[in-house]
């Protein structure tokens, strides 16, 4: 199946919610009996993977068996603490161009309108330089934003909605020919139009029990189909406001910086040099296993995108031509996508093979060489060749 089913597609042929998740759960189904995984070469001797979240956890690709992530597998990281938040005593405040100024507790949230969604992100910084291992996908349990923003009510002028997280350290902070040296919060925001879609969440769950410390108890945000810095975590207060938000993770630390035109060096007056915030999620594909079953092998991957429908997703051995690989069934909009390819007859001996997504709006995931004009390393979204040997 080369076009994804959606939730709704899902429950529309006669899936209860309750068997779309179990459904979501065993996607893809751990090593049967008489299957071997074949092991990547590709990693050094020292790659070190896992974790216990405090204050950082990785997850091993390698393991992946289905759509959805244990919860104590779930990749973990931040930029300054993690603030142990008492659920009884939380409060989230609502500021700002508010109607009325609001503190909703943990309890409040709980009796809104719940929502939940099986949510693939990554970490903007993921990469071939660390496998891939700063991404993970689960399913999250939460209130609507725009259902909070609508129980405070939102003023005339707000146009810029601001996550403040509990987390705070000192931070270096540029300005002209100064450092200023600032406590400050992690914060990121969005428009007020992105605010108000249905997919944002303010999540309190994962996976069906309540998020942990790392994973940003009591209430963290979760953005389908963005890059993980925008997921706030240890949400304490939304501050509504008319201007754009130019905190130090949105404006200076999280973009890209893309040469256009010219020849691509850094002194060529041709080029300009485009900076971009980052946001949504580029088009991905990765490898992540390979098993040898009987006389053929499976390889298995995964896709992260903004949700946009894919086209197809591709997998290339050595110099062969592309073939199209089929995606999971139980994949949904915002999930990762999974995907199969049935290697035949592989030959014993060194093998390289690469996979690519093509979405419907024409993007295919480039090459390494195609982002070279990339000067920062967030975002890559590029090819990750594997190497393997066939006994």
């Amino acid at each position: 199946m080369l076009k994804e089913i959606t939730r709704r597609e899902t429950l529309k042929q006669g899936l209860s919610l309750a068997g779309f998740l179990a459904l979501a759960d065993l996607a893809m189904p751990a090593l049967a009996q008489g299957e071997t995984d074949v092991p990547f070469t590709d990693y050094p001797m020292n790659f070190k993977v896992g974790g216990n979240g405090v204050p950082r956890r990785t997850f091993d690709v390698r393991t992946l068996d289905g759509l959805i992530v244990p919860k104590d597998q779930f990749f973990v990281v931040q930029h300054f603490n993690q603030p142990e938040l008492d659920p009884n005593a939380y409060r989230l405040k609502l500021t700002g161009m508010v109607n009325k100024p609001t503190e909703l507790s943990l309890a409040d949230l709980r009796k809104m309108r719940s929502t939940e969604m099986v949510v693939g992100y990554e970490c903007s910084g993921d990469s071939p330089r660390i496998f891939q291992a700063l991404s993970s996908c689960g399913r999250f349990t939460g209130v609507p934003l725009r259902d909070v923003l609508s129980h405070a009510g939102v003023g005339p002028k707000a146009h810029e909605v601001v996550f403040l997280g509990a987390d705070r350290g000192e931070q270096e902070v540029a300005f002209r020919q100064q450092n200023l040296k600032l406590n400050q919060q992690f914060a990121r925001s969005i428009t007020l139009e992105n605010a108000n879609r249905p997919e944002p969440m303010l999540a309190y769950a994962l996976n069906g029990e309540p998020l942990t410390v790392p994973q940003g108890a009591p209430i963290r945000v979760i953005m389908p189909g963005w890059y993980g810095v925008a997921n706030v975590k240890w949400l304490s207060e939304i501050h509504l406001q008319e201007d754009r938000f130019v905190g130090n993770y949105q404006a200076r630390w999280y973009r890209s910086i893309v040469g256009v035109g010219g020849t691509g060096e850094e002194a060529d007056l041709n080029t300009q040099w485009m900076e971009t915030e980052v946001t949504r999620m580029h088009l991905k594909s990765a490898i992540a296993r390979v098993r040898k079953m009987g006389n053929s092998h499976q390889i298995l991957g995964f896709v992260l995108n903004d949700g946009t429908p894919l086209k197809s997703v591709e997998v290339k051995i050595d110099d062969g031509p592309w073939q199209k690989a089929t995606l999971d069934p139980a994949n949904t909009k915002y999930s990762w996508k999974l995907f199969t390819y049935r290697w035949e007859s592989a030959t014993p001996g060194e093998h390289t093979i690469v996979s690519r997504v093509t979405d419907e709006e024409g993007n295919v995931q480039p090459t390494v060489e195609e982002l070279s004009r990339k000067k920062t390393f967030l975002e890559d979204n590029s090819q990750f060749p594997r190497k393997l040997t066939i006994g």
